[in-house]
Parts: structure tokens; sequence; C-alpha cells
């Protein structure tokens, strides 16, 4: 239970010992719903301590309030805040003068309080698998939304996405075609800028995405650029992901601080066996829980519905037992068990892992060849078996548990049988008219086979991620076109695009440097496009090709020398 206060009463396993991130959290919300006044950043030349945190922005500390009930103001655990420092521009508060009445009081509503400043801010956690991002972020969404905040979720998907900004889209609940001119690159940037401000004009604004380290880099790179304003705007961002899993493309965000979500201690630890298995736990049960799941909330949780499963006395004399359950709960003993539901449930569960999070089962049966009605039994059978996730109807999407069991399934598929399947998701997801950009996106795991078929949606996708602006993305998928490789008649073609591509992802100075997505691609390129271009009356950027792999390669330049396309 929660307490209207919006402190938390009995709460949910993967918010024990979460205290220090959820009260980061809560300060975050005070200033983005202008609920607290902001603080007075401290002199520059103040000496830092414990309780002192410097916002991204710029270079002075900023004083956190001693806590209530802390003799002294005693500093409180540490971890970074969000809070940013107060404008310059903003007068600070002044006490009312002596003998002046005080002002009728305002309710602490977002509505009612314009005369305070909302900023907006960034949080990031970062933490182990298991360990609790996800009920913790769903605890920040149910406080914000309780302040009045439009709240909008989503997950990082990996290559369950449907192509480059496909997670910032998902977060902003914005269609991929809205507004989009068909000859506009970087209009999907704009798209998703003016979503934005759309949605942060009348109310404050969290964007909440779990798994941050899995979504596309195009959407990365966008968040990446809103928190470098988000303190001037009525906008949190709040991301989780996994420790020290964070691509290049969030680079902007790793030099940010961040809060560590740790195991779960040993008082936390048993009191989460007691509520789960019984009262009666002893000391030395709990002990040896803790000591095998190494304080993990999700391997404790499931640790423990299998102590219920099988019935066992959690005490001291069943020590032997636990660690043979303990190994069952883990990666090896989650293939065992999904192994003993028979073949078909294997292959539906591979078909999954492959197609990604929420696969539609008419999809996933198509992938695994398997018709309706074994969809559905094999479905059950997972689903009582906790690999996949309970549904509300026979028709919706399949998904895994926990993101933990969706990459142990892929990991466990065979890698010849993994390649197989993603060609038969590339064509099933090509036949259920998903388009170019998802299909594509499984084209890129197979193997080259010279199919005009696949070189046909690889450039398509390749159009749709320039449109989109996502040159690189429009990068990946032309080399590995150029791989298939293209018929002759088309080859320059696909060279000449996958040469206007990589110069406008600026990853390499032209075709020929073989530093961008696919090198030996690009290498290729350089030769084979020199006569391209001089047949189209280019010939300084053809003498330049081939000058340039005469040499060593050089580091790229900043995009100098480049002519125009």
């Amino acid at each position: 239970m929660v307490r209207q206060d919006g402190r938390p009463g009995h709460r949910g396993f993967g918010l024990l010992e979460r205290e220090t991130a959820l009260e980061a959290a809560e300060e975050a919300l005070d200033l983005l719903t202008g609920a607290r006044p902001e603080r007075v950043p401290a002199p520059r030349g103040a000496a830092r301590a414990p309780h002192l945190v410097v916002h991204h922005g710029g270079a002075h500390p900023v004083p956190r309030p001693p806590a209530e009930g802390r003799p002294g103001g005693g500093a409180p655990a540490p971890g970074p805040r969000p809070v940013p420092l107060a404008d310059p521009t903003v007068p600070v508060p002044r006490p009312p003068a002596e003998g002046t009445p005080a002002p009728a009081a305002r309710p602490e509503t977002p509505e009612a309080t314009p005369e305070r400043r909302r900023r907006g801010g960034i949080l990031r956690y970062e933490a182990a698998p298991g360990l609790g991002r996800t009920a913790l972020l769903a605890e920040i969404r149910r406080r914000a939304a309780t302040r009045g905040c439009v709240v909008l979720a989503a997950r990082g998907t990996g290559s369950s996405g449907s192509g480059p900004y496909a997670t910032a889209r998902h977060l902003l609940l914005t269609p991929p075609d809205a507004g989009i001119p068909e000859d506009g690159p970087g209009a999907a940037r704009e798209q998703l800028d003016r979503s934005l401000a759309r949605l942060a004009g009348h109310r404050p604004l969290v964007l909440v995405l779990d798994d941050a380290h899995a979504a596309d880099p195009e959407s990365l790179g966008w968040l990446t650029a809103c928190a470098e304003r988000a303190a001037d705007l009525p906008v949190l961002i709040v991301l989780a992901h996994r420790a020290g899993a964070l691509p290049e493309a969030a680079a902007g965000l790793v030099g940010r601080p961040a809060h560590r979500l740790d195991p779960l201690g040993p008082a936390a630890l048993a009191r989460l066996v007691r509520e789960r298995v019984g009262t009666h736990a002893d000391d030395v049960f709990c002990r040896s829980f803790r000591a095998l799941t190494g304080g993990n909330p999700a391997e404790a949780v499931a640790l423990a519905a299998a102590v219920r499963d099988h019935g066992l006395d959690p005490t001291a004399d069943s020590a032997r037992a636990l660690r043979d359950l303990a190994a069952a709960v883990t990666a090896t003993g989650l293939v065992a068990r999904l192994e003993s539901l028979g073949p078909t449930a294997v292959r539906l569960a591979w078909a999954c892992a492959v197609l990604g999070t929420e696969a539609p089962p008419r999809l996933a049966g198509a992938v695994a060849g398997l018709g309706g009605e074994t969809v559905a039994e094999c479905a059950r059978r997972l689903r009582e078996a906790r690999v996949l996730a309970e549904a509300d109807g026979p028709d919706a999407p399949l998904a895994f548990g926990h993101p933990l069991l969706a990459a142990t399934v892929y990991d466990a598929v065979p890698a010849a049988t993994r390649v197989a399947l993603h060609g038969q998701a590339a064509w099933c997801v090509a036949e259920a008219g998903l388009g170019s950009t998802a299909t594509a996106r499984h084209l890129l795991e197979t193997h080259p086979e010279g199919d005009p078929w696949v070189v046909g949606h690889l450039r398509a996708a390749a159009r749709e991620h320039l449109r989109d602006g996502a040159p690189e993305a429009a990068a990946r998928s032309l080399a590995r076109a150029l791989r298939e490789p293209p018929a002759a008649d088309e080859r320059d073609d696909v060279l000449a695009e996958l040469d206007r591509a990589t110069r406008l992802a600026r990853d390499v100075d032209g075709a020929g440097n073989g530093t961008g997505p696919d090198r030996a691609a690009h290498r290729d390129a350089g030769h084979r496009l020199s006569p391209v271009l001089a047949d189209r009356d280019r010939l300084a950027r053809a003498a330049d090709l081939l000058a340039r792999k005469a040499r060593p390669a050089a580091p790229p330049r900043d995009g100098s020398g480049d002519d125009g396309p």
C-alpha cells in the first residue's frame, strides 16, 4: 500500500533499500512542479562536502537543506541530485518585510504555483540486471502522476525496435509518418521536437525510459540533446540502464551524475524471504538465500517462488535443497526448464526472443512455423513456467516476464538457428506489411546470399532512414546490401547511396577511408565508386578517392574536403 502523501508504506520488493533514489526523484518532481522554490547556489569558492552536488550546467555547488529530525542537519546518504542552478536572471525570493501580512496559502499543484519557476532536469539510474530498475521507475511514474504531471514511458527494445528514433517515437506516442515530408532529412528530429513542445506546453512532462542501453542510437542522441536544455523546460527525463552499458550515442549522458542501485542487504533480503516464503524462515536459511542470489531481487523472488512450489521448509536443514533450487532458476536452469516444455514451446520462445518484446501471437507463430492452436497451447505452458508474462487475452502480445529471461532465451538459441530465425522473421515481417525498416532490422542479422529481395528491402530501409535524418542507420543497411551483393546493374547505385549516407553521417571523410559501419564494404566502395563518380562528371571526387586509397588511412577531418552530393 502507498499512503496518499506519496511516501511508501508496504512497497514492492523492487523498492527495498531505494530510499535515496526515491528521495532524488521527489526533489526533481518538486522543482518540476514548482512545489519548492529553487535553491540559491553556494559561493564559487565554497568547500565541497558530501551533501553538495554540482549540476551539469555549471560548476557551482548547490547546498541541500538539513533533513528533518537529523541532529545538526547531518548529511543524508550520498547521491547526485537533479537540482539545477538558480538562474541568475531570476531574482532570489526575499522574506517579507516585518509587519507585512503573509500571503494566502496556495495548494501545492502545478497549476496553482505559476510564480515559482518550474525547472526540469535529468535523473539517471544504473544497475546490474535484476536489481529493480523497472520497479523503481514504476514508482517514480506513479508519484509524478499524483502530482498532475504528464507521464510518458517506454523501454529500449534492442533488436525488437522498428528503426531509427523508434524508442523516442514510442516514448512520445508519435507515429512514424506523422507530418514528415518525403524528402526531409532531419524531419524526424523536428517532429519529435514539436511533439515534445506540444506535450510540455500545458503541464509538466516526465519522460521515463527503461533499458536505455537497448534504445536505438538515434533516440539516445535526441534524448542527449533534450537533456542539454531540460533545465530550462518543464521536462524531467528519467533514464535507467545497465551499469556501464550505455552506447557511444549516449556519451553526453554518461558524464552526468547517476544513482547506482546496489544488491539488497541482509536485512532487506531476510524481509523479502519471510514475506514470500513464510515468517518462520530462520536466519541461517535467509543468509543462505542471500549468498545464493547475491542480494539480487529478481533472482530472490524467482527462488522464493521455487521454494514455495516445492514445499521446501525454510530452515537450516534445507540448505542443500535450496542450492539445488537456486541452480534451477539461473540461466542454465531456465534453459533446462524451457526444454522440458517440449520442442514446440522451445520454438515459440525462440521466435519471441528473435522478434523482441510484445510479439503478436500470429507473427510469432509464423516465425516458429506453428499454427494458431499450437501457439495458444505453447504460450499457456510458457506462462505457467514463468517464462512468458501473463496476458489479458488470447490475442494479447507475447512478452517475457523479465528482460533477463528474454536475453537468456535469445543467447540460448544456437547461432545457426538464430540466423535462420532472423531470416524467417524478415520474411514474415514483410508479409505482415510492417515495412522495410522493420524487415531490414532482421536482415542485418542474416548471412549474404545474393538475394535481390534482400537488397531491395535494405535499400528501401536506407531511404527511410535518410528521410528520418538517420544517415548512420542508412549506411549500415547499405553496407549490408553491398555484401549481399546487389546485381551488377544496381551495384553502382548502391555504392553511390552508401557514399552519400556515409558522408552525411560524418563518420568518415568520404567512402574511401574505411572507418565507417562496415570497413570492408567502404574500402570496396572507395575502389568501385571512383569510376562511377567519373562517369557522373565527378572527376575531382574520383581522383581524391583513389589518391586517399593509395596512401595509409588518416583520421577523419570533421568533413573537411567533402564536396556536395
